[in-house]
């Protein structure tokens, strides 16, 4: 066992707090749902960021490459002023969702480096222009661009032309659980001399304006370069600087006077240290040396291709001797993390492949973020009385029940400063490559009862709870279940727990989602926004509805993860054996109904071997809406494969499920008989039969269709010269194939599943090809690509497959990363060329990077694809691990070439 697998137990057995601190600050507090108080719900309006310097928080912290405790009561993060920026630059910026062609967008370039999974060491890069930040330029160029333009962005600006910016690293360390060591190295990468201010800043966040009975916490100085820090609930502590720089004071308060022309109560506020610092003004801090935020004023001045490196320690207690181990210790947190991760990650990575995994990792762990949203105190806030509904519902009134104050795996901590469910279970796949506690715990806690509601519905996200989003949870608690019981350390009772949550969660689906008790579903967003004719969260234009196949497979699956758990609950507990057979009889039912769903028109089209989405018309017409996309390849997704055992244990059941089919034939007769063995004597539950499972991988893998250089397109290109039209009430609705970003204002224009490349679902097929392999193994082959004639198994088309969605971020031949596209800087300069951003998805036809550019929270899951195949192995993906699984395939002659 190794030191951080060490502090990975002592965390999990509560021996040491080692989870204590981490990077648990946000990027972004402004503009969020939790900060705003206006009429009209504008988050993005109401609270700015030019306001952000001046105007004291409500519900949580933002910051520069910081950290925060677990409850972000105290925070530590850094900021800078190059001397001609107009402000001091303490947190990113970025577009509001009317300001850009392609909605919100970050204008920053940082990278996560490194980060161990309890966060002893991590390790942050920001680049710092020496010209002043085109604010404005941004703003105003992207608003006037359309949508079919490209986004304008901080290189295109040319603030980093002659390499005339400041490379920031940020490395912390930790010599206890409440002991941090902080160093600061500034690389000046320009061609001549250029000043820095470096202001690394303390403070509280500010919880007494709002809460009368708590006691205000206090910031002093004790002596030179060292702060003390007293809190009533978490203690005391001191932040010590070396080279006893200025330090600067003022109040964690709104400066109402800039913003509201009314009084301060204090003449010590939050942009005070900005108006000393920028300003010049002597007034603004504070010359007593005491408040609730403080910084250590550094002023550097760096040499052409020189480094300067500061050194700072935040540690329980008064004052010691910082820094007689700082360097030793810093060094051995940094062979630590190595250690750790030379043996987490594949030895036959090559060092790209390596440094691109860590990378990944190293952005899901720092995309933690202390989320608090007491959900009824707010709503009050905002005058609203729940539970006491009068007039028009206020966002998010009937969560009123939900209290939020905990650590959760965020999308991003810019863009996406606040979890999204769906996204999470997706997070939990990489999570667990190195911290499977915390993966179950983020798993667990969307089903808490402080978060789930009453009525079995989980959380969506902060923008609108109760959006319907795809039901996943199952699906990764089999997975985080199934990656335990291989090694003999299966949690039956969590995985008990869990199944008894999402039990009510089924429920929920079952009775809201289904509107005509036919096991067909809906379900609004279901993840695939704007990838459909209409926008389905809304009342459609024709009248009547839609029957999805998207949220129709998504329950499928559900069903198979239920059954996947109470199988494996049943071989332990026998009273679980009755809900295995529920969850089958469940599966078979939405089965037969996707194949013949109402009168007229199923969602499985014969000539074209395709699903489609069902528009029900209200005089009882029916028509499928032939989208070639991702909503109809993912009923490709709904498998599962069994051993078995249960049947063997309690042949009743057996005879139950055979007595119900023998009933009801048309249950299994258009999908895969679950009665039929596979190798090794497998059954499977799937809703294609191997003819149906053929065409549809056949359309899949066509290079003209979905099979794209870089994985799996959202739409198929077959619509980029036959775009789907429908007229409907007047208006034309259209839906074409568009590699890049998208034309259409749905979800206000910044999401496009309209061609590009998404990770989380070319994960789930990916899953669904290994189950398909477990069932049929090494006879049953395809070609892929279609009509190469060159034929693989199944495993070795999920190879090839994960080698394409790899290959997005590794250098190709020519030493070039298809994520970044034509960027100049980020493929040639060496400064640039190693970092590596996850974006939100990616280019249909040559995986350049769209979207946000920070999201590595699901197209994390990369680093589980890169050690699935790296490895040959797949644990996690094919259920719960009880038997030995097939996947005997050698390497593919696809990868023995990469």
């Amino acid at each position: 066992m190794n030191a951080e697998q060490e502090r990975l137990r002592q965390a999990r057995e509560a021996v040491m707090p080692w989870r204590k601190w981490g990077p648990y600050l946000s990027e972004r507090q402004w503009g969020t749902v939790r900060e705003d108080y206006s009429a009209s719900g504008n988050a993005w309006d109401y609270f700015s960021h030019d306001q952000a310097r001046s105007r004291a928080y409500r519900w949580g912290e933002d910051g520069l490459a910081g950290v925060s405790d677990d409850q972000q009561r105290l925070c530590l993060a850094l900021a800078l002023w190059n001397g001609r920026d107009p402000i001091l630059k303490e947190r990113m910026f970025g577009l509001t969702n009317s300001e850009g062609n392609h909605g919100e967008d970050v204008k920053e370039y940082y990278f996560y480096l490194d980060s161990t999974p309890t966060h002893s060491y991590m390790k942050y890069l920001y680049k710092y222009p020496h010209a002043a930040y085109p604010y404005e330029d941004l703003v105003q160029t992207n608003r006037a661009r359309g949508r079919g333009g490209f986004e304008y962005e901080l290189l295109d600006t040319g603030v980093f032309d002659q390499d005339r910016y400041f490379d920031v690293f940020v490395e912390y360390a930790k010599a206890a659980p409440q002991d941090l060591l902080m160093q600061v190295t500034v690389c000046n990468r320009g061609p001549d001399a250029a000043d820095l201010h470096v202001l690394p800043t303390l403070w509280f966040r500010n919880t007494w304006s709002t809460d009368a009975d708590t006691h205000r916490p206090l910031l002093r100085a004790t002596g030179p370069g060292a702060v003390f820090a007293s809190h009533p609930a978490l203690g005391t502590f001191t932040l010590e600087c070396e080279g006893a720089p200025d330090l600067l004071f003022t109040e964690n308060e709104t400066n109402s006077e800039r913003l509201f022309g009314t009084p301060n109560t204090t003449p010590y506020v939050k942009d005070g240290i900005h108006a000393y610092v920028v300003q010049g003004r002597a007034d603004a801090v504070n010359p007593q040396q005491v408040g609730t935020k403080a910084a250590a004023h550094y002023r550097l001045s760096v040499g052409p291709g020189q480094t300067a490196t500061l050194r700072l320690r935040l540690h329980e207690g008064p004052a010691a001797n910082a820094f007689k181990d700082f360097t030793a210790t810093m060094r051995a947190r940094q062979r630590e993390a190595d250690a750790f991760y030379a043996e987490t990650l594949p030895k036959s990575l090559n060092d790209d492949q390596r440094n691109v995994m860590r990378q990944a990792l190293a952005g899901m762990l720092w995309g933690k973020q202390f989320y608090h949203y007491d959900v009824e105190r707010w709503l009050e806030e905002r005058g609203a009385r729940p539970f006491e509904h009068r007039g028009k519902l206020q966002r998010n009134e009937q969560w009123g029940h939900m209290v939020n104050a905990d650590v959760i795996s965020m999308p991003d901590k810019w863009e996406y400063p606040w979890y999204a469910a769906w996204d999470l279970a997706f997070h939990v796949l990489a999570l667990t490559l190195v911290d499977e506690d915390f993966g179950k715990q983020q798993l667990d806690l969307m089903l808490r009862a402080q978060y789930l509601h009453p009525s079995g519905q989980i959380p969506a996200y902060e923008w609108n709870f109760g959006d319907v989003n795809p039901p996943v949870h199952a699906w990764a608690t089999m997975f985080t279940y199934g990656l335990q019981a291989r090694r003999g350390e299966a949690d039956l009772d969590w995985l008990e727990r869990m199944f008894s949550k999402l039990s009510l969660n089924f429920t929920w689906w079952v009775n809201r989602k289904d509107r005509t008790g036919s096991n067909v579903f809906e379900g609004g967003f279901l993840g695939l926004d704007n990838i459909g004719v209409f926008d389905r969260s809304s009342p459609l234009p024709t009248g009547g509805y839609l029957e999805q196949a998207d949220g129709t497979a998504w329950m499928a699956l559900f069903c198979q993860g239920m059954l996947e758990m109470a199988v494996e609950l049943a071989l332990a507990r026998p009273a679980h054996a009755d809900m295995a057979v529920k969850y089958l009889q469940h599966f078979l039912l939405i089965g037969a109904s996707m194949m013949h769903a109402g009168e007229g028109a199923g969602m499985w089209d014969e000539e074209d071997g395709f699903f489609y989405d069902v528009l029900r018309l209200p005089d009882g017409r029916a028509e499928r809406l032939k989208v070639r996309s991702m909503v109809g390849l993912l009923p490709l997704c709904a498998v599962t494969v069994y051993d078995g055992k249960l049947m063997a244990a309690h042949p009743e059941l057996a005879e139950r499920v055979a007595q119900g089919l023998r009933v009801r034939p048309a249950l299994a007769a258009f999908i895969h008989d679950p009665k039929k063995q596979g190798y090794a004597g497998r059954r499977m539950a799937s809703l294609l039969d191997e003819g149906k499972l053929r065409r549809m991988l056949a359309r899949m893998l066509d290079e003209n269709e979905f099979f794209g250089p870089c994985g799996i397109r959202s739409l198929s290109r077959h619509h980029e010269a036959h775009p789907f039209v429908l007229h409907a009430g007047g208006q034309e609705y259209r839906v074409g194939y568009l590699p890049a970003e998208s034309d259409s204002g749905m979800f206000g224009g910044n999401s496009n599943w309209r061609g590009p490349v998404w990770m989380p679902v070319n994960a789930l097929i990916i899953r669904a090809l290994l189950q398909y392999y477990r069932y049929y193994g090494d006879e049953f082959t395809v070609e892929c690509p279609t009509g190469s004639g060159h034929r693989m198994t199944l495993y070795q088309v999920a190879e090839e497959l994960g080698r394409r969605l790899c290959s997005i971020f590794l250098r190709d031949a020519d030493g070039r990363r298809p994520v970044y596209g034509g960027a100049r800087k980020f493929q040639e300069d060496p400064h640039w060329r190693d970092l590596v951003l996850f974006y939100e998805y990616f280019h249909g036809d040559n995986g350049a990077g769209l979207g946000a550019s920070h999201q590595t929270g699901w197209t994390g899951v990369v680093a589980r694809i890169m050690d699935l195949f790296a490895t040959n192995t797949a644990e996690g993906w094919l259920g719960s691990g009880r038997e030995k699984s097939l996947l005997q395939a050698s390497r593919t002659e696809a990868s023995r070439r990469a």
